[in-house]
């Protein structure tokens, strides 16, 4: 077993994860054998990639059920998040979706449920329903997914809003959109960021960026370690990569150890300028 990650990302109950974990938006659809998809989840939790993130969206749960396969036996060393589709987040539908996403992945509760995007004016219903879900112990934490800052700014005027866990949105390198606002006001409110999408997303060509591939030269290490090193660099992002084979979940991993320097930081600020005004939300 490989040493645990000392770098940890608080959750607002006190909870910590490594700040990089495991996404699986195409796993269990056919990319890649089943075998070698649970072999590299397997492997991600013996490095210390306890986080992992999946949805019921995902293949229609079949995300879910190969990471149920996963897991087996291993449940306790496994932060688990799953995310509801909007239209469930009601008092009708949220139990029904939680126990089919409970029943897809094997376990009896949830580490955190998020709600996938925003849809429509239902934000009370939506919360309301969280928390009893976390009443009935099916989850442990709740929060939200795809939230820009006035969307978080209502949801903590709702009641019991202000229990969420955090907001998940596309951010890294090449998308640093949030950091004019959003993630600000998350940290304001003690709230961790998770950054989907971290290496550049579906059609991406970040990590063919030279300046990726110089400072991973001079760290020997790799351009997706560099810019995932760069997305977790503040202590307050949880960056949750997507990978199917053992090969990337390693590459993912030692990004861990990476501690880019000033200069480093300084040369991929200047080719990937900070926001200086606000920037609309992407999603993906």
């Amino acid at each position: 077993m490989a040493e645990r990650p000392t770098k940890q990302v608080i959750f607002p109950d006190g909870r910590k994860v490594p700040p990089i974990g495991m996404g699986s938006w195409h796993l269990g659809q056919g990319r890649h054998a089943d075998k070698e998809e649970i072999t590299a989840l397997q492997l991600g939790l013996d490095l210390g990639l306890s986080l992992i993130d999946t949805a019921e969206m995902y293949g229609d749960g079949q995300s879910e059920k190969l990471i149920g396969r996963a897991i087996e036996g291993r449940r306790d060393q496994v932060f688990l998040v799953s995310k509801a589709y909007p239209w469930h987040a009601n008092r009708l539908m949220i139990e029904r979706a939680c126990n089919e996403s409970l029943s897809r992945l094997a376990t009896d509760h949830l580490d955190l449920y998020l709600l996938h995007w925003r849809f429509g004016s239902l934000l009370g219903e939506a919360v309301e329903s969280f928390e009893r879900l976390k009443s009935a112990g099916k989850i442990l934490s709740w929060g939200v997914s795809n939230f820009d800052t006035d969307d978080m700014q209502e949801l903590f005027e709702i009641g019991a809003g202000n229990h969420c866990a955090t907001d998940q949105v596309f951010y890294n390198l090449g998308s640093r959109g949030t950091e004019f606002a959003l993630q600000p006001w998350c940290g304001q409110h003690g709230l961790p960021v998770m950054a989907y999408s971290p290496l550049g997303g579906s059609g991406s060509h970040l990590l063919q960026h030279p300046l990726l591939a110089q400072i991973a030269r001079k760290h020997a290490s790799s351009s997706a370690a560099v810019a995932l090193a760069w997305a977790i660099r503040g202590g307050q992002v949880i960056a949750i990569p997507e990978s199917g084979t053992p090969a990337h979940i390693r590459e993912n991993a030692s990004a861990l150890s990476l501690n880019l320097d000033d200069e480093d930081i300084e040369a991929l600020d200047a080719d990937f300028p900070a926001p200086t005004h606000p920037v609309p939300l992407e999603t993906r």
